[in-house]
């Protein structure tokens, strides 16, 4: 029997559900995340152990030792997801107000995904300084901090600052997290065409957060920057570029250690006879036309990860000639989006309480990421496990402990099995928690 072909106006209206699911959904919960016990209540003698006047004993063992804190509360596996909503999603500077939908889904993938406990904090501020005295003297209540959807340049500013004065783990998503599963992504993808990282010529398009860590990421991970093209607002970064301004010291280095051809010009200049194209710019569509893709090399690589709409519909890019086509969304194939790294990343940095996230760590869970997938049979259509593939999530928290241990910055230690143990248990908890929600209509049902 012959398959129905797919018409382009079924694709988009596909597209277009999760958007009018999500106006219905979100009123109907109000929200996404809630805070439940997850000690014993048996009766009511027993917040006499856990608040007043019981609780007075860990807090004096505390004081006498802060790393008890650690055992004594969930500290350890507590992240704060901060944020002060100047560059949501796709949508840009929306506030920290309405950037709170996507804080609380980010708190529900920790959680689901990790099993660790997040909480988002939306913060009133555009002063890069007061957003870095709030997470320190906010530091105490968490393990670790996410920062999350903060502008360019100040998010560098603000991630190198507290990495350096922080006493807990700081990492950002859209920079650290989206490099990690863009590496894990082109690996895959440069098995299918069987091209190697070294030889490809890779074009950038947008130079904000992510793509300036995923420059420096893929630079470290074997790819050469000479045979690199990265295109700002304004055109190709080369270095003739003399409008760029100091505060930009990251489009400022690229244009001296990219580009080695000194290619000048706009997006399509950028993309002609390219091997990989990484765009993470404007929500589109027709933000990159058909016609660019199909001046790639053979065998081109395309990914077009802006949100909430990639900057090509990835069927177009198939239809150019794109061998392998990958976007940010769920709903289609080859999804290269956090979801499947952050959760993982923060349950091995917190089951052996680093003092950091290294980029060797995200380096670490990319190519475990890679493996995940390669290990079920790599296809065009599949580059990277989903994020209903669990098993994975407690494999890459491993690779990312084993290297925190490796680099002497962990300061616990186990042994392999024991990682994959701890990891496997925490996150089938928060699964079957949610599962069990559901089956006992805690949280009800949603019937259109």
């Amino acid at each position: 029997m012959e398959e129905k072909k797919v018409t382009k106006e079924e694709l988009l209206a596909k597209a277009k559900k999760p958007a009018q699911d999500a106006l219905k959904m979100h009123p109907y919960y109000k929200g996404k995340i809630e805070i439940v016990p997850k000690c014993i209540i048996r009766d009511f003698r027993d917040f006499a152990i856990w608040y007043t006047p019981g609780v007075a004993e860990p807090c004096k063992e505390i004081n006498k030792n802060p790393d008890l804190a650690y055992q004594y509360t969930n500290k350890a596996n507590m992240v704060g997801i901060v944020t002060d909503g100047t560059r949501v999603l796709g949508l840009g500077d929306i506030g920290p107000l309405a950037g709170m939908p996507v804080m609380e889904g980010k708190a529900l993938l920790f959680k689901y995904l990790g099993g660790v406990d997040a909480f988002p904090i939306c913060l009133d501020t555009k002063d890069a300084d007061e957003f870095i005295r709030t997470v320190k003297i906010l530091a105490p209540s968490f393990g670790g901090i996410n920062l999350e959807d903060i502008e360019n340049p100040k998010c560098f500013y603000i991630l190198e600052r507290l990495r350096q004065e922080a006493p807990i783990p700081v990492w950002h998503d859209d920079q650290q997290g989206t490099a990690a599963v863009t590496l894990a992504g082109l690996i895959n993808a440069l098995k299918i065409v069987k091209k190697k990282i070294e030889d490809v010529k890779i074009t950038m398009i947008g130079i904000g957060a992510a793509n300036v860590c995923i420059v420096r990421m893929l630079i470290k991970a074997g790819a050469d920057p000479k045979k690199m093209i990265i295109v700002d607002s304004k055109g190709i970064l080369n270095r003739k570029r003399d409008d760029i301004k100091p505060t930009h010291k990251e489009k400022l280095e690229f244009c001296q250690i990219t580009n080695a051809e000194n290619r000048e010009g706009d997006m399509e200049a950028a993309i002609k006879g390219q091997d990989v194209l990484i765009a993470l710019s404007k929500s589109g569509p027709d933000v990159i036309q058909k016609d660019w893709i199909s001046t790639m090399a053979d065998n081109s690589i395309v990914f077009a990860c802006a949100n909430p709409i990639p900057e090509i519909w990835p069927w177009e890019a198939k239809e150019a000639g794109a061998r392998v086509v990958a976007t940010g969304r769920s709903d289609f194939p080859n999804q290269v989006n956090n979801s499947v790294g952050f959760p993982a990343i923060f349950r091995g940095t917190l089951d052996v309480m680093a003092k950091t996230i290294t980029d060797e760590m995200c380096i670490a869970a990319a190519y475990e990421l890679a493996k995940c997938a390669e290990d079920k049979g790599l296809r065009e259509d599949y580059l990277l496990p989903t994020m209903d593939e669990w098993e994975v999530f407690p494999r890459e928290a491993v690779a990312v402990a084993k290297k925190a241990m490796e680099q002497g910055i962990a300061r616990l230690s186990f042994s392999e099995k024991e990682l994959f143990q701890m990891a496997e248990t925490k996150i089938k908890r928060a699964r079957d928690e949610v599962n069990l929600l559901m089956e006992k209509g805690i949280i009800p049902p949603y019937n259109e």
